[in-house]
């Protein structure tokens, strides 16, 4: 039987992998990725919870209860929960023989103090290390499980990239061991804020950034071209009209610590990721063993505290576990990495991180929905060192790992993506579609339209275009109209939620 390993980076940007562009230290990932398989237009649903939904189940998320965050907003709003009734990919594994595990990030429940029916081990995971919520320190972290007992809070030595990774390992060393098939879903927090890293990680980038976002934006997209992941007619989007040159920027050595400390985050992720990999070759089931890596969102250019996040204060911790009080914010004084500080790196570096895209998490623009996707598996039949370029979507994850597994997938939206991978055709053109507060996108084939709120429709052919430059919209009035007809009925049938109607509330 085939192993499944699923990995969720978080927050993480397009071009911020070595094999996609970046300049940051992943040797594991790109491995994975230059000997397997990428994908250049693969979408998730730009936000955390929304898109774990959807990979879970296979369903938009708007079907699973999860329609923004875990945060029940009902009678006016989405549950906040996955939805009971919706099966996740673990449970269909669980159910064919599978043994089961989440080490990381669960981010779907709205109660995460008192187990109910929607925490991971009463959704088809025999196994939980790690958090419910969204986001925390990553050096003592306040609400860590095991199963569902709380446990205490770490002391000195203990980093979360590196804790889940070795429960992730623990876990398949042990299924291997003992001949049972396992679906292992490591979901890291990596590298969302806050801007934690171990020191010597955050050394190995002292002056790597010192020449500023917009040199870095040019290098990676042209690394970006020569990798085959944009197309021959593309072009790098202006640098983020919000933010300024590189030459005019203040507080350039602040400046630079913010992205190293980020950098270090991704470089502790790839290397939790290696020691998984390490593990399963190790226990000699690498060639039957799916592998597939990819991002819940684009880059985040969240500010510290966030603006619109009102329970931001009570969630995160006002003091560090010796009483001192947390440095939050992202202020020239305070130096982000240490377990004593809450910050974030900023928009101009998301904007690098999203090469060549413009735009962030939370948006359905490329920059907050395009993810870099990368799939091993050795006895697959893969057509390895390949860049798939056909468009799929999270709907389709859940398909594909069924099909890969020989197990029958349900109905759904998705299909699956085994053909693309060892180099057919696949299913041809289908549809893709988005809607997060109030941001809304469709994509068929080349053409997309995409909007912002409440905002007119804007008609981009990403073939041609895919950083989003030229809105042909004035020029296509039929196909705009075409394609927004089409995304109402998908949103009727979901059950999107009218964002006026939750932002009233």
């Amino acid at each position: 039987m085939t192993n499944v390993v699923l990995i969720l980076a978080d927050d993480l940007g397009f071009s911020d992998l070595g094999c996609y562009g970046g300049e940051i230290d992943t040797p594991h990932l790109d491995r994975l990725g230059r000997e397997g398989v990428r994908m250049s237009a693969f979408y998730n649903t730009a936000r955390c919870s929304p898109s774990r939904a959807s990979l879970l189940t296979g369903r938009h998320p708007h079907e699973t209860g999860v329609g923004i965050l875990n945060d029940d907003q009902r009678p006016w709003g989405y549950p906040g929960s996955l939805d009971p009734a919706v099966p996740t990919v673990a449970e269909r594994f669980r159910e064919a023989g599978y043994a089961t595990c989440l080490s990381g990030k669960w981010h779907l429940s709205a109660q995460t103090e008192v187990p109910d029916e929607t925490w991971p081990t009463r959704r088809g995971f025999d196994e939980f290390h790690g958090i419910l919520g969204g986001a925390g320190d990553y050096f003592h972290p306040r609400a860590l499980y095991t199963g569902e007992e709380r446990q205490p809070i770490p002391g000195d030595g203990y980093y979360f990239t590196d804790a889940v990774g070795r429960h992730a390992a623990d876990f398949v060393a042990r299924q291997a061991g003992a001949g049972t098939p396992f679906f292992l879903y490591l979901a890291f927090t990596a590298p969302h804020w806050p801007l934690h890293a171990p020191a010597e990680d955050v050394r190995r980038y002292e002056g790597r950034y010192d020449e500023g976002w917009d040199t870095l934006r040019q290098r990676r997209f042209e690394r970006l071209a020569a990798e085959g992941l944009v197309g021959g007619d593309a072009v790098l989007s202006p640098r983020d009209a919000g933010e300024p040159a590189w030459v005019d920027t203040e507080h350039q050595e602040w400046q630079a610590r913010r992205m190293s400390v980020y950098a270090a985050q991704v470089t502790a992720m790839d290397r939790a990721v290696g020691h998984v990999l390490s593990t399963v070759e190790e226990a000699g089931v690498a060639d039957d063993t799916l592998v597939v890596f990819l991002s819940d969102n684009g880059a985040s250019a969240e500010d510290l505290p966030p603006f619109d996040a009102p329970k931001f204060r009570e969630r995160q911790p006002s003091h560090t576990v010796d009483g001192a009080p947390m440095r939050i914010g992202n202020e020239p004084d305070i130096a982000p990495g240490a377990a004593d500080t809450f910050a974030s790196y900023g928009r101009a570096w998301a904007n690098l991180s999203n090469t060549p895209f413009r735009l962030y998490k939370r948006w359905v623009h490329e920059g907050g929905i395009a993810t870099p996707v990368l799939v091993s598996w050795p006895a697959g039949a893969l057509a390895n060192g390949t860049v798939v370029d056909t468009p799929h979507q999270l709907t389709d994850v859940l398909p594909t790992l069924l099909d890969a597994a020989g197990l029958a997938a349900p109905a759904g939206p998705g299909t699956s993506m085994l053909p693309e991978w060892r180099g057919d055709p696949g299913h041809g053109e289908h549809t893709l579609f988005w809607e997060h507060i109030g941001n809304a996108a469709v994509r068929r084939g080349r053409w997309k339209i995409v909007r912002e709120t409440s905002g007119p429709w804007e008609l981009y052919d990403l073939v041609a275009d895919r950083a989003e430059q030229h809105d042909l919209a004035a020029g296509r009035p039929a196909l705009v109209a075409e394609l927004a007809t089409a995304w109402q009925r998908w949103a009727d049938e979901v059950g999107v939620i009218s964002w006026e109607t939750i932002r009233a509330h």
